[in-house]
């Protein structure tokens, strides 16, 4: 029997081992080879200066996950005020706003008694520029659409900060009713509509003035409300019941004039419309884009109500999930996606067909969601795994799953070109 050298045997023993290593860098080559082939199918070619980003609010952890959607990976995670629960971005700068419930950090002099405040972020290097502070317990923030203004809902004071996005600072506060708990601009910008939650009604303010035109009771647990593009209706959802409020909202009508060409002018008031029945603790409403209907999100019914703007007609009730609490309709009217948060699924509704045409894993109590610019991922935020899913919306598979910071609640998406 031949012998075998000890150097020959510890060549021996390690060919298998090369072998073996090779032979998982040439699948790794190949791995990535044909993931770089598929990208181009899968998501956009970005131009070098394009920048797209989620910002995450994490309500635990007073900071905001900023996540680059171009990569699908985090960018970073800043501090921001205490509690941070609603963001949004500009319409005409790089910018986002983060509401801050707690109450105002260090950055802006010290405690404020309790009063929130308003991050800015710079979406161009994602770092807070300023804080602004508002009122005691801000919930919800809308941006005008020049980008000058923010109305911001304060729970806790009763009344609407009004910022000047320009200046940095608080310029007037409108009184409210009792806990606003949402706030809306009309696209015409005439009207303010403020869901009270603790007052059970919904206030209209004529933006120009400050001064309160209308107030429409019997709305238990006001929330979630939202205006058709056309600025003729206001919706708000009486979550502690079981109802929408629809109100018309004032206009001008114009009548042709007895004498000369020019039509006489006379003005409608608001006016209460309708409550609708739908589901139990309808805790938010999707208003598809082209406005001709909305969606009414039954947390404790586990079901969707269809709303035909037109007739204020409920079409019926769909079971949905376990407890959807937010709902997002696709850019194309075709789709509704609804986060069910006592779960671990996001279930999507064919408008058109009128029934559940699917559903996406993604991780624990997902409560807001975000598509970003091109359609193509549906990020969701899921509060009690602390994460975001990031979901292909062709095929609704996983694609990832990002880390948050503790208690995520809210998601906005700015995308933009550097200069």
């Amino acid at each position: 029997m031949p012998v075998v050298g000890k150097s020959q045997a510890k060549s021996t023993s390690r060919r298998p081992e090369r072998e073996r290593t090779i032979a998982r860098f040439s699948a790794l080559a190949l791995l990535g080879l044909a993931l770089t082939g598929c990208r181009s199918h899968d998501f956009p070619q970005y131009p070098a200066n394009y920048r797209e980003y989620a910002y995450v609010t994490n309500g635990g952890s007073g900071t905001v996950t900023i996540i680059d959607v171009v990569n699908v990976r985090v960018d970073r995670e800043i501090a921001v005020g205490q509690n941070p629960v609603a963001v949004a971005v500009s319409p005409t700068r790089n910018e986002v706003y983060v509401v801050n419930s707690g109450a105002a950090g260090a950055q802006t002099g010290g405690q404020t008694g309790g009063q929130g405040s308003v991050s800015v972020i710079n979406a161009e290097n994602n770092t807070v520029a300023t804080t602004i502070v508002v009122q005691r317990q801000p919930v919800s923030i809308e941006i005008d659409p020049n980008g000058d203004l923010a109305y911001v809902a304060n729970s806790g004071s009763n009344n609407v900060s009004v910022i000047d996005l320009k200046a940095r600072r608080q310029v007037a506060v409108i009184s409210a009713g009792q806990g606003p708990d949402d706030v809306r601009l009309s696209p015409d910008g005439k009207t303010l509509a403020v869901a009270n939650r603790l007052g059970n009604s919904v206030s209209l303010i004529d933006p120009a003035t400050g001064r309160q035109r209308a107030v429409f009771e019997g709305c238990p647990g006001a929330a979630s409300a939202v205006i058709l593009p056309d600025s003729s209706k206001t919706f708000a959802a009486c979550s502690a019941g079981h109802q929408i409020m629809a109100i018309a909202l004032a206009r001008a009508e114009a009548h042709p004039a007895q004498h000369g060409p020019a039509p006489s002018v006379a003005a409608q008031p608001d006016r209460l419309e309708a409550l609708l029945d739908v589901g139990q603790a309808p805790v938010q409403l999707a208003l598809k884009p082209d406005g001709g209907e909305l969606f009414s999100l039954n947390s404790l019914s586990d079901s969707i109500s269809e709303v035909i703007i037109s007739t204020d007609d409920v079409s019926g009730a769909t079971m949905i999930g376990d407890g959807p609490v937010r709902g997002l309709v696709s850019a194309d009217n075709a789709l509704l996606y609804v986060a069910n948060f006592r779960s671990q699924y996001v279930t999507v509704y064919s408008i058109n067909d009128g029934k559940r045409v699917g559903s996406a894993h993604v991780g624990d109590g997902p409560t807001a969601l975000a598509f970003s610019a091109s359609g193509q991922l549906l990020l969701a935020v899921d509060a009690r795994s602390n994460d975001v899913a990031v979901v292909r919306t062709d095929s609704l598979s996983l694609f990832t799953l990002l880390p948050a910071g503790r208690a995520p609640n809210a998601i906005a998406v700015k995308a933009f070109k550097l200069r």
